[in-house]
C-alpha cells in the first residue's frame, strides 16, 4: 500500500520516503527486524526526556511517530500521549499493537503543521525523533513543534550530524556492511548540525538546553547517551514562558 497523507496535509514530506518508512511497516515492532537499532535507541529517548520533563499525567504529542515505539514508551511512563505521521501503514500499525498492548495512544494521520493550527499550545512536551533528516523543510517542523508547546514546555529532537564519522557508521557501516539499516534509509546531505538546529530552534522561539551524543553499540545491540554529537545526538529545547522570551 502507498502511503499518501490526507489532502490537507501541508506538502513538507518526500513521498518516498513515506514509501520507504511504510515498507517496514509489518516488522516494526520485531526487536530482530529492520528497525532493531531503533528498538536499542528507543530507551535512551525515553531516559532523556523523562529526565528534562515531568512525564506524569503531561499531555505528550510525538511527531513522525512511525509504527508507535516511543509514543507508547511514553504513554507507559504516565503521559497523555498524542501521536502523528503520514504514512497511513505506519499508523495502522501502531494503532493495532496498542491494541494488543492495552497502550493508549491517539494516533493520527495528520501533519504537524495541520495540528500546530489546531492544538496551539496544546502539549507540554513534543518529541520529534529521527524524523528531522526526512523531511525537506525541517525549520517548518521546528516552528510548528514551538507552537504546538505551551509556555515553559520542552521540545525534544534526535537525529544525525552530518560529518564524516556519521557518513561512515550510519550509511556505509549500518546500511551497506553491517546491514543493520536498509540500503537508503539515510541520505547524507541531509543530515543536520548541532549549529544549524541551533539556528532553527532560535527562530522559531525556543532554547537550547542540551545536546547529547546517542551512541548505538551493535555487537551487544544497545544505545547509550555520549558526550560525542558526531553521529548520533538528541537535543532538548526549552519555550520561554509568557514575558521572558527574548
Amino acid at each position: 500500500m502507498t502511503a499518501t497523507p490526507s489532502a490537507d496535509s501541508p506538502q513538507n514530506f518526500r513521498q518516498a520516503e513515506l514509501d520507504k518508512f511504510a515498507a517496514l511497516a509489518g516488522r516494526w515492532w520485531d526487536p530482530q527486524g529492520p528497525q532493531k537499532p531503533l528498538h536499542a535507541l528507543n530507551p535512551v529517548r525515553l531516559d532523556y526526556v523523562a529526565a528534562r520533563t515531568a512525564l506524569k499525567e503531561a499531555e505528550v504529542l510525538d511527531v513522525g511517530c512511525g509504527g508507535g515505539l516511543l509514543s507508547e514508551a511514553l504513554a507507559r511512563a504516565g503521559a497523555r500521549v498524542t501521536a502523528i505521521d503520514l504514512a497511513p501503514d505506519l499508523i495502522k500499525v501502531a494503532k493495532l499493537h496498542g491494541l494488543e498492548s492495552g497502550v493508549q495512544v491517539d494516533y493520527q494521520l495528520k501533519a504537524v503543521e495541520t495540528l500546530a493550527e489546531e492544538r496551539p499550545g496544546g502539549f507540554d512536551a513534543v518529541t520529534c525523533m529521527e524524523m528531522l533528516e526526512h523531511v525537506p523543510d525541517p525549520a517548518a517542523v521546528l516552528a510548528a513543534c514551538a507552537t504546538l508547546l505551551r509556555p515553559g514546555g520542552r521540545l525534544f529532537v534526535s537525529t544525525l550530524n552530518r560529518t564524516p564519522a556519521a557518513f561512515a557508521l550510519a550509511i556505509v557501516g549500518a546500511e551497506y556492511i553491517a546491514r543493520l539499516l536498509p540500503r537508503g534509509t539515510h541520505q547524507y546531505r541531509d543530515f543536520i548540525r548541532p549549529s544549524e538546529l541551533a539556528a532553527w530552534l532560535r527562530a522559531a522561539g525556543l532554547e537550547l538546553e542540551d545536546v547529547s551524543g546517542m551512541a548505538y553499540e551493535p555487537w551487544r545491540n544497545a544505545a547509550r547517551l555520549s558526550r560525542r554529537t558526531d553521529v548520533n545526538y538528541l537535543a532538548c529545547a526549552r519555550k520561554p514562558e509568557v514575558g521572558n522570551a527574548g
